[in-house]
């Protein structure tokens, strides 16, 4: 599986987990709800910066969202 998938179905994944919609995640994070969705859909290389945005409203940590990737 492409890397930038196996980002976005880890974002995915702990987004679901806290029950809270795309539209959510990217109001607490400062992003557009449709990035988010290219992101997690793997269509999006996302920045480092962004991605820690993701994480801290996600109250996780970028490595975790990044565990498994090879």
């Amino acid at each position: 599986m492409d890397v930038l998938k196996k980002l976005g179905n880890n974002i995915r994944k702990y987004r679901n987990n806290l029950n809270i919609s795309q539209e959510n995640l990217a109001f607490e994070s400062g992003l557009h709800r449709t990035y988010i969705g290219s992101i997690e859909r793997g269509e999006k290389n996302v920045s480092f910066k962004n991605l820690y945005k993701i994480a801290s409203a996600l109250k996780t940590t970028v490595s975790e969202l990044t565990n498994g990737i090879k």
